[in-house]
């Protein structure tokens, strides 16, 4: 049987839109292997949404496009999916299930791909890589894409860098959040938005902590997405006041995220808890690492 560990990933960052993503640590498994026919699925973990177990699953769909792409005949197959991800909270459950399933196909066909033709593959099916690279690569990736190609830049974090991310009890569809945004920007948002992307790759090379609660700027999704999850602003500007370095959107939410040095992370971590505490919707703060490596795959 092979085994599949695809980690969760934080996307859209700040300026970021459809092409700055993060990897955390925080992992979807997945087991599969050979049938004579057909498809089996077990969902070892309840998710809020329920996860399909038939040929609609999106990690079952995902294996067979990679095999119709290849020109391979699409074997029996049984799954076991384990979803840690929390799903439609902007931490890359979809990503993760694209990424699984093409990491799937490809070991039980005898690894034809290597892992930047599957990076090509997993942003054609998403539509965009930014969460999609972080899954496959770890670390930050900035990925940009046309018709043809998608090309990656992996950066590597700084070692004192955490993620503190803030997740509430209601989802935010990526359909919904996609619909409240304008259809054309100004030039200035335009060059805000350029600026400011530039700022946090450059800062995040350097480790210039003081340029990344600007850099993390953003007039492109979040001024317009902050209408579907109330008290963004409110809780951004508590976070910053217990020492965040930055905050964020995550993907299309709900997810809130907080960058948090790791000499202050327990501080923030009990200060920004009791405020949550004070506030509806049950919202769940976890401070987590940045994942380094990537999806992996072994065979039991």
């Amino acid at each position: 049987m092979i085994s599949i560990q695809v980690p969760a990933t934080s996307a859209n960052m700040g300026p970021g839109f459809d092409s700055i993503g993060v990897a955390l640590q925080l992992y979807n498994h997945l087991w599969v292997e050979e049938i004579p026919e057909g498809v089996e699925i077990e969902v070892r973990r309840k998710q809020a949404i329920e996860i399909p177990t038939d040929e609609t699953n999106l990690i079952y769909q995902t294996m067979r496009c990679f095999y119709e792409q290849k020109g391979l005949a699409m074997p029996g197959v049984r799954l076991i999916q384990e979803d840690n991800i929390p799903m439609v909270r902007g931490l890359g459950s979809s990503a993760a299930c694209i990424v699984g399933g093409l990491l799937a196909a490809n070991a039980l066909a005898g690894n034809p791909c290597g892992r930047e033709e599957l990076a090509q593959m997993a942003a054609k099916l998403e539509g965009h890589p930014d969460n999609s690279n972080p899954a496959i690569f770890g670390s930050m990736v900035v990925g940009a894409q046309d018709e043809k190609i998608m090309r990656h830049v992996r950066l590597e974090l700084p070692d004192d860098l955490l993620f503190a991310i803030m997740v509430p009890d209601f989802p935010v569809s990526t359909e919904k959040a996609r619909g409240v945004l304008p259809a054309s920007y100004s030039r200035g948002d335009v060059v805000y938005n350029v600026s400011r992307g530039a700022l946090l790759v450059a800062s995040i090379l350097t480790g210039n902590y003081e340029n990344l609660a600007m850099a993390m700027e953003d007039k492109i999704h979040q001024p317009y997405r902050k209408t579907l999850i109330p008290g963004m602003e409110e809780i951004f500007e508590a976070a910053d006041g217990f020492g965040a370095v930055a905050c964020y959107l995550s993907g299309a939410g709900s997810t809130l995220m907080a960058m948090v040095r790791r000499d202050g992370a327990e501080v923030f971590q009990r200060k920004m808890s009791a405020y949550l505490r004070t506030l509806p919707n049950n919202w769940e703060l976890t401070l987590l690492e940045p994942d380094l490596e990537g999806a992996k795959v072994k065979t039991e």
